[in-house]
């Protein structure tokens, strides 16, 4: 009896209190905590200052240098000091962590070019010489990139990176266009008046590399604007790629307009097909009341323009002249197919292989420089220079990394997309995963290896190809790219379900 009514009145365990639904302040209270921890979502504060001042201190103008430093390695600027020290700061967060911060994929698209630089720099036939060209390699290229790829941590941080590239763009670009108005540009046929921004003659192509940037990135941003930004964010953004293009068109680069025209529909169409094709129609006609009705550049840049279609024709001097370094790069990768001659080696063997066409430098003067000889000391084509100078080994480890990071990135983002599509179906007020950073990343990527068919690293501008590259490779390799508030949103309507 006693055991019955003891069994019948014991209390009865307390029902299981389900657990809270999980906020977005949950979320970033719970970032919070864990910033402490390398990977953190808050980790990466200390360095993401390092890669906004790398970025915007390119702006700041050099002091004259010779033309033997801009390939190489030569002419340290301020931003190359501030790329160093966040390579530092990056290392030691690494070291002090004590944990593998890098997957397979990133470990194999870093590391690889690495060990090929450094097999071609042994094997150079002047080792001494060739480490100049190991260092500055190394620094654009790998330790700059991998820097940023540890040192952004959330989309807003990539966020501040590609507004810092926009700044860039923008500051330069309206340098150049009160360079072509006042008359006080780099010389082009006899006038002062070619855009170069603070870089000068002797990097007639940094103020475009600079500019090029920008249009993309603001392109990216105006066709997927972030989560939860208003109206006014996207028309901004799309005003300032149309802006951007006028100090474009006054650069004359030839290259830089093409590489930009294929990235940006590169970006069109990874935003979707019938937006491009609405977006291309309004760019043509800017680009028509830009060069024809307004008259920009006038009848300078129609030449301009029409002579890109005749460099097989009638070439002028600029394009015989690369046509002749092109030749002798490929000759010294077949004197030399496995490593080449070794990083910085292409200007001491140009002239044992170059043809009797080639005039061997080139006119430079205004933007506050004096008229001066410049010698080509490269082919002006990045994957003929690692072909002459790394060999077969060097070309295959970087080209397959960039091959890589494209794949990756595009992946990546056709699965943020499909990401979006289904969060908006689900939770139309919910956070939807954004996609402007993929679409600027993966553009900057495309620009980038566009680019490189009709140039080569050299300058104070190289910096923003190396943060190019860190921004694509953090949006194909790091694990901090999925967006939180999407996946609180979606964690939600799952244990609604259940």
């Amino acid at each position: 009896m006693t055991e019955a009514t003891t069994a019948t009145t014991a209390p009865r365990s307390p029902r299981p209190v389900p657990r809270p639904l999980p906020t977005a302040r949950a979320g970033r209270d719970a970032g919070r905590r864990g910033a402490g921890r390398f990977g953190g979502p808050a980790a990466g504060h200390p360095t993401v200052p390092l890669v906004l001042a790398t970025a915007l201190l390119v702006c700041v103008p050099v002091p004259a240098r010779t033309p033997g430093d801009l390939v190489g390695g030569g002419g340290v600027t301020v931003a190359d000091v501030a790329s160093a020290v966040l390579v530092g700061c990056c290392a030691v967060s690494v070291l002090r962590a004590r944990r593998r911060p890098l997957g397979v994929p990133a470990v194999v698209v870093t590391a690889a070019p690495a060990v090929a630089l450094a097999l071609a720099t042994v094997a150079s036939r002047d080792p001494a010489a060739s480490l100049a060209g190991f260092v500055r390699l190394l620094q654009v290229f790998v330790l700059v990139p991998l820097a940023v790829l540890l040192a952004l941590r959330s989309r807003r941080h990539a966020r501040l990176l590609a507004a810092a590239l926009v700044g860039v763009a923008l500051f330069q670009g309206a340098v150049g266009v009160h360079q072509f108005v006042t008359g006080t540009g780099a010389s082009y046929q006899g006038e002062n008046i070619r855009a170069v921004g603070t870089f000068g003659p002797l990097d007639v192509m940094g103020m475009s590399s600079a500019v090029s940037c920008g249009v993309v990135v603001a392109l990216a941003v105006g066709l997927a604007p972030p989560p939860g930004a208003s109206r006014r964010l996207r028309i901004a953004a799309s005003a300032t790629a149309v802006v951007l293009l006028v100090p474009l068109v006054l650069s004359f680069s030839r290259g830089a307009w093409l590489s930009t025209a294929v990235a940006c529909t590169a970006v069109l169409f990874l935003a979707g097909a019938r937006t491009a094709l609405r977006v291309l129609a309004v760019l043509a006609a800017a680009a028509v009341v830009l060069v024809g009705g307004v008259g920009v550049g006038g009848k300078l840049v129609a030449e301009r323009a029409s002579s890109i279609t005749e460099v097989t024709e009638a070439p002028d001097q600029s394009v015989t002249d690369r046509y002749a370094m092109w030749a002798a790069a490929l000759a010294m990768w077949r004197e030399d197919p496995v490593t080449g001659v070794g990083p910085k080696g292409f200007p001491d063997h140009r002239d044992t292989h170059a043809s009797l066409a080639l005039s061997a430098a080139s006119d430079t003067a205004g933007a506050g420089h004096a008229f001066h000889r410049q010698p080509l000391l490269s082919p002006h084509n990045m994957y003929l220079l690692l072909l002459a100078e790394q060999g077969t080994v060097g070309a295959v480890a970087f080209t397959g990394g960039w091959a890589a990071l494209l794949v990756l990135g595009v992946r990546r983002l056709r699965a943020a997309r499909a990401a979006a599509r289904r969060a908006r179906r689900d939770a139309p007020h919910g956070t939807d995963p954004a996609t402007d950073c993929g679409l600027a990343a993966v553009g900057l990527l495309v620009l980038v290896c566009v680019d490189f068919l009709y140039a080569d690293i050299g300058g104070p501008s190289t910096v923003l190809t190396a943060l190019a590259l860190g921004l694509a490779a953090w949006w194909a390799l790091s694990p901090a790219v999925p967006d939180e508030g999407a996946a609180t949103t979606l964690h939600r309507k799952d244990v609604c379900r259940r």
